[in-house]
């Protein structure tokens, strides 16, 4: 049986996702295993639904099997999240193919970047061109540009960018999946207009957001029945907590700044975050007033969600402790009792379980609880907490 696996957010699950499995299906695969962010996701903001919800739609779109990407490598950088998610496929034992959406559509300039990436000509060629005060990703594509030639406009393109990275993961992790990409169809990462039968995540999340379900519903592949039940009052906004967000950054110090993951210090971004954090008086000032060519929007804004969650440069572990089942149905029950026979890891199919595991384990597990606290205040009503160590894996039977 061929096993391919998918790395996803699915924030919401929608018609491009659909195409995606479809194909996967159509190049072979027999089973669909996918390694899913949590409540959390790598643009540092909140997940439109709660994890649950969304491994049920993924599951109701064709997936068989929905593992999570813990959140310390959910809510990274683009080369973080891709060996958290390549690591807990290869954790399971049973992945042949890795399957990826991308705007190349085919293997050759992501593996030629993906090598120019990994080549000892790179790191002197990156210090050369930071030196000219541009900014990191323009410097990190012109380094690549100096080891592989034209291959490497593809690093201009955002999933081209994170598909490189699971190709370099692949390596790292020495792992014997085959990668796969599916061309991305029709509508451009982070559009906010519909185009031929699909839109972006963002778009989708907006219409949501907004009241606006019928004119989302085209696009989520089936799922707003589900979405309307589980969610009447609204959905998650992050933008709900930016007094709470405000506050974690106000009352940091410099040393607080300084071991969260990426912060910079050899750059003296900690001193630059401390000092503005007690002059800003939103969010967005906070992000606007710190950003500079160096330190980007988007860095800044996962060094901010992981000052909110209190997270730290050593809560992420350096192997995965186990892995977490968010969902399955038949085909994935059985995945799972043959995995059971092959994966390194303990999987955890109820929370408890986690308190028979070693002291890494439960220290993760503790992490995702807490972020999960601070979920529901994302939540129209804020919820009861204590979920993370309620909720069992979502079943779907044929």
């Amino acid at each position: 049986m061929n096993v391919t696996g998918i790395i996803a957010e699915y924030n919401p699950f929608h018609t491009g996702h659909a195409y995606q499995i479809a194909e996967s299906r159509r190049l072979g695969a027999d089973a669909i295993v996918c390694a899913m962010s949590g409540n959390w996701v790598q643009s540092a903001d909140c997940a439109l639904t709660d994890k649950w919800t969304r491994a049920e739609l993924a599951l109701r779109g064709g997936a068989d099997l929905i593992l999570e990407l813990p959140l310390p490598w959910a809510i990274s950088s683009a080369e973080r999240f891709a060996r958290g998610g390549v690591g807990v496929l290869e954790a399971t034992g049973l992945v042949d193919t890795l399957c990826f959406g991308s705007e190349a559509g085919e293997l050759f300039p992501l593996v030629a970047s993906a090598d120019a990436l990994d080549s000892a000509e790179y790191p002197p060629a990156l210090c050369a061109e930071l030196k000219t005060g541009i900014s990191f990703p323009e410097a990190r594509q012109r380094a690549a540009a100096r080891c592989c030639g034209p291959a490497a406009a593809c690093l201009s393109e955002p999933n081209n960018n994170l598909g490189v990275e699971y190709l370099r993961a692949l390596r790292a992790l020495k792992s014997e999946m085959a990668p796969v990409t599916v061309p991305r169809r029709s509508v451009e990462h982070g559009a906010t207009e519909p185009n031929d039968g699909y839109a972006s995540a963002t778009a989708i999340r907006a219409l949501l957001r907004a009241g606006a379900d019928t004119l989302a519903e085209p696009y989520l592949a089936g799922g707003l029945d589900l979405l309307s039940a589980r969610y009447p009052e609204g959905f998650a906004d992050l933008r709900r907590c930016e007094r709470a967000v405000l506050a974690r950054l106000r009352t940091m110090t410099e040393a607080d700044f300084a071991v969260l993951p990426d912060s910079g210090v050899e750059e003296g971004l900690p001193r630059r975050l401390s000092k503005v954090a007690r002059r800003a008086a939103g969010v967005e000032e906070f992000l606007t007033v710190a950003k500079t060519r160096r330190y980007p929007h988007a860095r800044l804004r996962r060094l901010m969600l992981w000052a909110f969650l209190g997270l730290r440069a050593s809560d992420r572990p350096e192997h995965l402790p186990y892995l977490r089942v968010l969902g399955m149905n038949d085909t994935g029950r059985a995945l799972l009792r043959e995995m059971d026979q092959k994966t390194p890891v303990p999987v955890l199919t109820k929370p408890a379980h986690v308190r028979k595991l070693g002291e890494e384990a439960r220290r993760l597990f503790s992490i995702e609880d807490r972020a999960t606290e601070l979920y529901g205040l994302c939540l129209p009503s804020v919820p009861a907490g204590g979920r993370e160590w309620t909720t069992n894996p979502v079943i779907l039977s044929a």
